[in-house]
């Protein structure tokens, strides 16, 4: 499973996503997404053991 860092355009964390659907609802949202990147997978175990990227963001 791959997760996703999604990046302000100064670098800064907007949120975790889990699927490209996610990521499209947010810029869907007005989110400033300019940057996507998929996390590594010792990255990506800090997500699978909260039980959703989502819990990384509040507006979602």
């Amino acid at each position: 499973m791959t997760f996703y860092t999604c990046l302000d355009d100064k670098g800064s964390v907007i949120a975790r996503c889990q699927t490209q659907e996610e990521i499209a609802v947010l810029k869907r949202m007005g989110r400033p997404i300019a940057q996507v990147r998929a996390m590594k997978d010792q990255e990506a175990v800090v997500c699978s053991l909260t039980g959703s990227p989502s819990d990384y963001n509040d507006e979602y």
